[in-house]
């Protein structure tokens, strides 16, 4: 049953068909981050590991990360080029994270699955950051080209989503039009819908 505190979501499961591990179901992207909280070098790293060890096509691993932790310039970096209501939020995280896809190899080879590769690898530093007690929230709002000149990245290496990585905090710590998106039932298109076939 999908939890609806209106004072103070924190834990929230999905709404099921049938039982799924608890990683997934527990897993949600708040914005009410405890602006407290921070991330140890070790969780930093088991993240990271988790997004190393995701599938790859042909094992190209055509994924690069920035992991900025909140008091780093890196961090404020990140922050100062995330784009819309996001900025109003996302500094209360304990550390921001750029997904970058190679979409070519430094020889000019297209990497046709960049984009593919490096969802599957933030999808398992997502169930990580769960298994350690934090939760994630990707955005795709980002400045593209402001990342790409900040940290002066080559045009093969694509920004795609920054991922904001810490410890959940109440909804009403938020903006009171954020809070209320913030503790809406959680939904999903039904199985009938998404699958087009399944004999």
């Amino acid at each position: 049953m999908t939890t609806t505190d209106q004072s103070a979501t924190t834990v929230r499961t999905s709404e099921t068909s049938v039982p799924l591990v608890d990683l997934l179901d527990e897993r949600w992207s708040p914005r009410s981050f405890d602006p407290t909280a921070t991330v140890s070098d070790e969780q930093v790293t088991a993240l990271l590991e988790a997004a190393r060890w995701a599938p790859s096509a042909l094992n190209l691993q055509p994924r690069r990360f920035i992991v900025g932790r909140r008091g780093t310039a890196t961090f404020d970096t990140i922050l100062a080029n995330l784009m819309g209501f996001n900025t109003l939020w996302a500094g209360n995280a304990a550390a921001l994270v750029v997904a970058i896809a190679e979409t070519e190899s430094e020889e000019g080879e297209a990497r046709a699955g960049a984009q593919y590769d490096l969802g599957l690898a933030v999808s398992a530093l997502t169930v990580q950051a769960h298994a350690e007690g934090l939760h994630v929230h990707q955005m795709a709002g980002i400045e593209v080209d402001g990342l790409r000149s900040a940290f002066d990245l080559p045009a093969r290496l694509l920004p795609v989503t920054v991922s904001a990585v810490g410890v959940v905090a109440p909804a009403d710590q938020l903006p009171e039009k954020l809070a209320e998106r913030e503790t809406l039932p959680r939904t999903r298109l039904e199985l009938d819908e998404l699958v087009l076939r399944r004999d």
